[in-house]
């Protein structure tokens, strides 16, 4: 007997439904359960919905761009989370199914994301970390609905983002916004803002309302929770529990593989002096190309961040301009660039045609590269504005606790600003850098003594000078009682 995919079961199973006549409507409030119903039905414009993970949040947003859509013809709904990838992963699964059980005939676009309905309302999914997704958004009219997933995840530009492209959008229909997500491990942010701010309207709800998980695990969520808790050997206390599991934030700076204080690694400008500059270059396949200028002195230990530049969907002859652009503003000492996939290509072809000195960059032990970073931002001595992506990044760059184990840690997260420091910050000797001992207080025995040697330093290195001068004349080197040469006596 052949063995049905599920694809090709859910394929037959819709088919015999269509034959008969009978799909069932699409009923969101009995699609739903009470929390998740709650949410989507609010009629505030502004929402946040701060939950755990498994929670059904996805669930609830993709039932709730359907619904919008039906009931609303001519009108477009937008699903934005951090990446174009993430938005095909997390909710174009979850809109496909509920346009396939329930007959709904939606036509499917793969390659742009899209649904289009017969009432000719449109369901559009973009990666609002990529500047052509965004420009694309700007364009839009009729949107009667928006959502931004993952919202902890996203860099501070979220904020433009929503007030400033999203809420004009939502002006033909005075639509909604939702933003939802889960606590991050620093209580900042935007979203953390929003889910305080009194003028949006809060929702929170977490996997233990999920009657869902019980029913496909045959385990209620509290020994879920309980199991995970064991494994990993903490208590329900500990700050990663209650974000993930229980949707409240905890601060967590242990959580990050970066930590940056803007009490210790903000700074204003760069030191008088002279610097040696080092470029590191992140080559994105289907995102941003990110340039680091990074700056050391060999009289200090702090290395600096002096300069961030990026774009997207950039040809190699622009990349290398830019890359000229840079190295005539400073006195490059090295280029390093990630010449890893693709990226070779695109390297050679800038070394041969362009004349670029590239090398690449050491990727082993990349984990190692996070603490010996880490330790630098700790130790304030990497110092980077708080203004740069690289200080926002930080904020994002997780220990999967999840998939990680003991023997492999697994990042949650991704920074082209990061890595372009990380791959530049390896060749920079400050860290070698050995600060002069503490001198003695002036008066004391230990500055007398000090100054005592530095005399006898001075004369005796005068008194090789002197001999070099002389030698080869047929001098008298014999010293008197004193320890002077003859000759000496006379010179002076």
């Amino acid at each position: 007997m052949a063995i049905l995919t599920p694809k090709k079961a859910a394929a037959a199973l819709a088919k015999r439904k269509k034959a008969r006549g009978k799909f069932p409507p699409f009923e969101i409030d009995k699609f739903l359960f009470k929390e998740q119903l709650d949410f989507v039905t609010s009629p505030a414009k502004y929402v946040s919905a701060c939950c755990s993970v498994r929670s059904g949040k996805t669930t609830a947003c993709a039932a709730d761009l359907i619904h919008t859509a039906l009931t609303h013809p001519g009108t477009t709904s937008l699903y934005i989370t951090l990446a174009r990838t993430s938005a095909k992963t997390i909710a174009w699964p979850e809109l496909k199914k509920i346009n396939r059980d329930f007959g709904l005939g939606a036509k499917i676009n793969e390659s742009d994301l899209t649904m289009h309905f017969s009432n000719d309302s449109w369901i559009r999914l973009y990666g609002g970390n990529e500047e052509s997704e965004i420009e694309k958004i700007r364009g839009l009219s009729n949107v009667a609905l928006v959502y931004l997933d993952e919202s902890q995840a996203f860099r501070s530009h979220i904020k433009e983002l929503v007030e400033d492209i999203v809420a004009k959008r939502l002006y033909d229909t005075d639509g909604r916004c939702r933003l939802i997500g889960t606590p991050g491990p620093v209580e900042g942010g935007y979203f953390f803002d929003c889910c305080k701010s009194p003028t949006w309207t809060h929702f929170h709800w977490t996997m233990l309302q999920n009657p869902w998980l019980l029913k496909k695990s045959g385990r209620t969520p509290q020994q879920l929770i309980d199991a995970d808790c064991a494994r990993k050997g903490v208590t329900h206390d500990d700050p990663s529990i209650q974000r993930e599991c229980y949707g409240i934030w905890k601060r967590d700076p242990n959580a990050l593989l970066l930590t940056y204080d803007r009490t210790i690694n903000d700074y204003q400008s760069l030191p008088p002096g002279k610097h040696t500059y080092i470029l590191g270059i992140d080559l994105g396949q289907r995102d941003y190309n990110f340039l680091s200028i990074l700056a050391f002195s060999e009289t200090s230990p702090i290395t600096y961040l002096v300069e961030e530049k990026f774009a997207s969907n950039q040809l190699t002859d622009d990349l290398a301009k830019d890359i000229k652009t840079l190295m005539l503003k400073y006195p490059m000492a090295k280029l390093v660039v990630d010449a890893g996939g693709q990226g070779l290509a695109i390297v050679e072809d800038m070394k041969a045609r362009h004349g670029l000195p590239l090398e690449a960059a050491d990727k082993k032990g990349k984990l190692s590269n996070y603490a010996f970073l880490n330790n630098a931002l700790r130790t304030g001595t990497f110092k980077a504005k708080h203004t740069t992506m690289f200080a926002q990044d930080c904020n994002i760059l997780q220990r999967d606790d999840n998939r990680s184990t003991p023997d492999k840690t697994i990042v949650k997260g991704h920074s082209d600003a990061v890595d372009a420091c990380l791959y530049a910050f390896k060749f920079s000797p400050a860290y070698a850098h050995q600060a002069p001992a503490n001198q003695p207080k002036p008066g004391t025995k230990e500055y007398e003594d000090q100054q005592a040697q530095i005399l006898y330093d001075h004369h005796v290195n005068r008194l090789q000078k002197e001999r070099e001068l002389k030698d080869g004349q047929g001098l008298n080197w014999e010293l008197d009682a004193n320890g002077v040469p003859p000759w000496l006596k006379y010179s002076e």
